[in-house]
């Protein structure tokens, strides 16, 4: 089948912070080939940042829920995609993620060996964990001729704000960010409590900054909102929690109104950084040579206990020393005086 267009295809990943990582990837063909679209191919829960990402033409939805294999709607979705891209790059490493592709019959369909994905592929390329071992470096580096060096540095992500969705959104929520200087607190972590620094901590944080005047800006999801009511609770109660109210949409333009950020190592930090805002990332069962945050203004601290990373969801040992021993003092010593 002849292809109309010198397009290129990417299956995006269903995770909040690899999707905000794929930009690198995005700036990076762009750079290359600024001459051939790019479309991503991803859940839809994807496409709130997909649409802040000016190298990326169309977002199409990946209809599955995460982890569902469904490998004859994955061919025809793939199917009815012939005749439209000329190259693929695959980031997921799962067989049924390089289903569609395949289905597609795009020439070029490039992406690591995965789970032996030789008949899907037509470059399935051997991952060098040594020479990349970032997440957003594997992603650029498909960009790359096959066995040319990753790029250094890599494009840093920057996602793109609009200024009416973003009062549209303040306005939603009742919040006036030109009343006080804004901190946003992001107590949560999808993968797992060991991720997440206690609550109490990220309380004293709130209690110094609402003591100076500033306010408290709560962020999460539906799953964050017990952690952000405990928070609020032991910070007497003076915080504004947006957690599970918000759309990713609107979290993301909120978060661009904040002067100080604090994140465990989650989505919501990868955000945070790709927003350029002043950022402590705080690391304890993950690594933050694998999956740092990437803007400029990001600061990193961990204890590196010879526990850690774990990678574990749950703390193995039952304590969670690495980020529990962390005391807030640092963190504010890290954002400086409110």
């Amino acid at each position: 089948m002849v292809v109309t267009a010198p397009a290129t295809l990417v299956i995006g990943p269903s995770w909040v912070g690899d999707m905000v990582m794929a930009q690198s990837l995005f700036m990076r063909l762009r750079q290359r080939q600024p001459e051939r679209p790019i479309d991503v191919l991803a859940p839809a829960w994807t496409r709130p940042l997909i649409e802040r990402m000016p190298e990326v033409r169309t977002a199409l939805e990946l209809p599955f829920a995460h982890g569902e294999r469904a490998l004859r709607r994955r061919w025809r979705l793939g199917r009815a995609l012939r005749g439209r891209y000329a190259r693929a790059l695959v980031l997921p490493n799962s067989w049924k993620s390089a289903l569609p592709a395949a289905a597609a019959r795009i020439p070029e369909r490039i992406g690591y060996r995965g789970e032996a994905r030789y008949g899907l592929l037509t470059e399935p390329r051997r991952l060098d964990r040594a020479h990349l071992p970032m997440t957003v470096q594997r992603f650029v580096a498909l960009a790359e001729p096959a066995g040319a060096r990753c790029p250094d540095p890599v494009p840093r992500p920057r996602l793109r704000i609009d200024t009416q969705a973003r009062q549209a959104a303040l306005a939603a929520h009742r919040l006036d960010a030109a009343r006080a200087p804004v901190l946003a607190l992001c107590p949560g972590a999808e993968y797992g409590p060991a991720k997440r620094w206690p609550a109490v901590h990220f309380a004293a944080v709130a209690r110094a900054h609402l003591q100076a005047g500033w306010q408290v800006w709560l962020f999460g999801s539906a799953r964050d909102t017990a952690a952000c009511a405990e928070l609020d609770r032991h910070a007497g109660g003076g915080c504004v929690d947006l957690s599970g109210r918000t759309t990713l949409a609107e979290c993301c333009d909120l978060l661009s109104l904040a002067q100080r950020v604090v994140s465990n190592d989650s989505g919501l930090m990868h955000v945070a950084a790709a927003l350029g805002r002043p950022l402590v990332a705080l690391y304890g069962s993950s690594d933050p040579g694998f999956t740092p945050p990437l803007g400029e203004q990001a600061q990193v601290l961990r204890l590196g206990l010879p526990c850690s990373p774990c990678f574990a969801r749950e703390c193995p040992l039952g304590h969670t020393d690495c980020l529990r021993q962390l005391e807030p003092a640092r963190v504010l010593a890290a954002l400086g005086a409110p």
